[in-house]
């Protein structure tokens, strides 16, 4: 064993980097490489790319691929709008009740996402709690509602899981925000609303940026919440379950997973742009 008082900067840091970089690889790249391999490997063993030729000359695979970012961006941008006035509260309001609103915001992801899930079947069940409640409780329908199995309900309970993701990094930037800034343009005869518009969200455009990515990555890559509460949506999460589980076409659903494999690197990549210009 090797002593570590006299090994350089360099070696000390790589050697206590070894065990998580080895787990990594082990369990994470390797996993990747061998799937995205598959999809490269004709039946005869050779290589080929016609798979991918394929799959993105398709109308019906484009059309997968157009709903998965369209649904995606449909729940950054309704989160994004949810996030922004709650971390405006957060840092700006709360005071001494910014934990328990930290909290509030947290306590949704330490539940188990097939437990959050049936929590929102059981309330909009055609016999479940909202629908008692506006038929039996209030009279104000004669009849219940059928709220599984649409859009809305299945995008309401995306955004209620990534809400906070992006609450959390547009709080960290505005902490950052210099109040004098704010109070010289109201001094300079700049109204609240004005301020807010033209000093404080460009200076939080970062925030904005960060949390927009990680909600789009996250919802690109959502499976669980569409199978469970349906809504008529094909994406490539559930597209390749199906090849999976269904039709058996590992080599396919190898493409297809790739492809969202490097949907989610595009997302990293531009969160790593917007970290470079914050000098992180």
């Amino acid at each position: 064993m090797p002593n570590l008082v006299h090994l350089s900067a360099g070696a000390r840091r790589a050697l206590l980097l070894a065990p998580a970089l080895i787990f990594l690889a082990v369990f994470f790249v390797m996993p990747l490489a061998d799937n995205s391999a598959r999809s490269f490997l004709a039946e005869d063993g050779g290589f080929t790319l016609s798979r991918y030729a394929d799959f993105l000359t398709d109308r019906f695979y484009l059309g997968v691929i157009a709903e998965t970012v369209i649904l995606s961006a449909v729940v950054t941008l309704i989160s994004v709008v949810i996030a922004y006035p709650v971390a405006y509260v957060l840092v700006r309001k709360a005071g001494r009740f910014s934990g328990l609103i930290v909290f509030l915001l947290i306590a949704p992801l330490l539940t188990s996402i097939i437990m959050r899930t049936f929590g929102w079947q059981v309330l909009f069940a055609r016999r479940g709690l909202i629908n008692q409640w506006l038929v039996t409780d209030l009279g104000l329908l004669d009849a219940p509602l059928r709220w599984l199995n649409t859009p809305g309900l299945a995008i309401a309970a995306l955004v209620h899981v990534l809400v906070p993701f992006a609450v959390l990094s547009i709080a960290s930037v505005l902490q950052g925000v210099d109040r004098r800034l704010e109070e010289g343009a109201q001094m300079l005869g700049a109204s609240k609303l004005r301020t807010f518009f033209e000093v404080t969200l460009p200076l939080t455009t970062d925030g904005i940026g960060t949390g927009a990515i990680l909600v789009f990555m996250i919802a690109n890559g959502s499976f669980v919440t569409l199978v469970l509460l349906g809504g008529g949506f094909q994406t490539l999460p559930l597209l390749i379950y199906q090849q999976f589980n269904t039709t058996r076409d590992f080599a396919l659903a190898s493409t297809m997973s790739t492809i969202l494999l490097v949907i989610a690197l595009a997302c990293l990549w531009l969160q790593l742009r917007l970290l470079r210009r914050q000098g992180v």
